[in-house]
């Protein structure tokens, strides 16, 4: 999929009247000398909407633009051509699977092109920004720092739910008493929130990054650097609250964890006392059971009636003193 979003005196046309391109003829009408492009967006584009875009503006977008790749070099570099290259990590908090999905950028003749492989909320909440306020955007640096704004608002947002979900989660683990069962839901969500607040936390550090090269490339007017050093003011109040809700993750998840291992030492603690229990009226059997010619009961005729009684005894005991200590509540 292919759009392309032009400037209407001062306002971003696309965020209105979104331009999808279907054709290469689509393309050279809107692309003219009235409406110059500022932005344009590729959803999994094939090889020939690729080609369009090369022979429209001269860009040739490799293959492997939106690959995995971790180095920084590789990742935020300007080309000899003047091709300035930004490739990021954008969030979809998604209930099924949340991701990371890269976005590759390149800033070319003062036209942006996005390559992506899935639609992102960050995109869509640009175009619907852009429909309330008629000069947010002036340029497509504009919209890359636009762009990364929303980032963050959408990252903070993602993080209020976060907190939400833990209240609930603290409200089932802090009550008075948690079953194995019910402990291996809460453990199963706070593993997910877990996941999700991680990859929050690499979402604003990517976005970090690349907000702070474009601020050391001097490509920034003054208005625009002053919004990047907003957009990292946002993003350090994000990274403390992502570590204050790993912290109370971690707090939930022992705290589970401590419920499990007293249901199973109050199973350790049953089985403990009835072998303890168990050990007297054992004793007493083996004694009687022993094969000795001389054993005044084993000829006595209430010998049987007293073993019994006495191994009765020496159960009921142990159960009586462990009550009183208190060892079986």
């Amino acid at each position: 999929m292919l759009n392309v979003f032009t400037l209407d005196n001062g306002r971003l046309k696309g965020g209105m009247v979104q331009e999808e391109i279907s054709t290469a003829a689509d393309l050279a009408l809107l692309v003219g000398a009235e409406r110059q492009p500022i932005w344009v967006d590729l959803e999994s584009p094939s090889a020939e909407e690729k080609d369009w875009i090369r022979q429209r503006f001269g860009l040739v977008i490799p293959e492997n633009i939106v690959d995995e790749d971790l180095e920084e070099s590789a990742r935020f570099y300007e080309e000899d051509n003047g091709e300035l290259h930004i490739r990021s990590d954008f969030l979809i908090d998604d209930m099924d699977a949340p991701r990371n999905v890269r976005v590759a950028f390149i800033l070319l003749n003062n036209v942006l092109f996005s390559i992506h492989n899935e639609d992102l909320p960050v995109f869509r909440l640009l175009r619907l920004r852009a429909r309330r306020i008629p000069a947010l955007i002036e340029d497509a640096k504009d919209v890359l720092l636009k762009l990364y704004d929303a980032d963050a608002e959408y990252s903070a947002d993602v993080l209020e739910g976060i907190y939400d979900n833990l209240e609930k989660v603290s409200e089932r683990v802090l009550k008075k008493d948690v079953n194995d069962t019910e402990a291996g839901e809460v453990l199963a969500a706070i593993a997910r929130e877990e996941d999700l607040n991680g990859r929050i936390r690499r979402n604003v550090m990517d976005t970090r990054r690349a907000v702070s090269f474009m601020m050391r490339s001097r490509m920034l007017n003054a208005e625009q650097f002053e919004e990047s050093r907003q957009i990292l003011r946002d993003i350090d109040s994000l990274d403390s609250h992502t570590a204050f809700l790993f912290d109370k993750i971690n707090f939930l998840m022992d705290a589970t964890v401590g419920f499990i291992n007293i249901n199973q030492n109050k199973i350790i603690k049953i089985f403990s006392v009835a072998s303890v229990a168990l050990l007297p009226p054992t004793l007493i059997a083996s004694v009687y059971g022993m094969n000795f010619r001389f054993m005044p009961e084993v000829e006595w005729q209430y010998g049987y009636p007293f073993a019994l009684c006495l191994m009765a005894a020496s159960v009921v005991a142990p159960f009586v003193y462990f009550r009183r200590k208190g060892w079986l509540a």
